[in-house]
């Protein structure tokens, strides 16, 4: 498959990129993409959920009143769960969400994701760039040269760069990434991926490894 490469002013330079029908062309595997995407999310919960059980309230521990003939229920302690402020029964308690995957799954499903953007032609390749300083307005540019205003991008990078990464970061629909620490949700969730010359060749590294 082959992309017409654009410079950060939005025009042809002529130029084209042949992406690699190994990564960009293969059949997408919808269930590897479900398995990262869950696993993404639940990294990211804190996992700090607390309530307080019976035993953790503060509070009298003396008999509300005497055992029988009061002609109403048993009542042992003001902190039992059925009364306003008592304890909670089964509340949530601190826990980890995350679970393990195996690479190889993640790796079908990053592929998967670059292939659904390939198929959906949401694909487009500038050339190799940097900032001067890292002002947002440099960044805002770009994104109207290209005629994606409104739309989610997501620009992968080779490596890091402090200057475009700075200049995106006030942004709320663009996030810069690099082709180390790209994910399958961010590629998902992504209108349009913004891949440079090198970011290509990048990720084609990565993968045949």
């Amino acid at each position: 498959m082959e992309v017409k490469v654009l410079d950060i002013t939005g025009k042809e330079t002529g130029k084209t990129v042949t992406l690699a029908d190994a990564i960009f062309g293969i059949e997408p595997n919808d269930h590897a993409i479900y398995l990262d995407v869950k696993q993404f999310l639940a990294n990211q919960r804190q996992g700090t959920h607390k309530s307080k059980q019976r035993n953790e309230i503060s509070g009298s521990t003396r008999k509300l009143h005497k055992q029988k003939g009061t002609g109403g229920s048993r009542k042992g302690s003001i902190k039992n769960p059925l009364f306003r402020g008592g304890g909670r029964i089964f509340g949530p308690q601190p826990r980890d969400y995350s679970f393990k995957l195996n690479k190889k799954l993640k790796s079908l499903a990053r592929l998967s994701a670059l292939a659904y953007k390939a198929q959906e032609n949401n694909i487009v390749v500038i050339e190799d760039f940097n900032f001067e300083t890292p002002k947002t307005k440099n960044y805002e540019s770009l994104v109207s040269n290209l005629k994606l205003e409104g739309s989610k991008t997501l620009l992968v990078l080779p490596t890091d760069n402090k200057n475009v990464y700075l200049a995106s970061r006030n942004l709320q629909k663009a996030k810069v990434t690099t082709a180390a620490d790209m994910n399958t949700y961010d590629l998902l969730n992504a209108g349009k991926l913004l891949l440079t010359t090198s970011s290509v060749k990048t990720i084609e590294e990565s993968f045949a490894k």
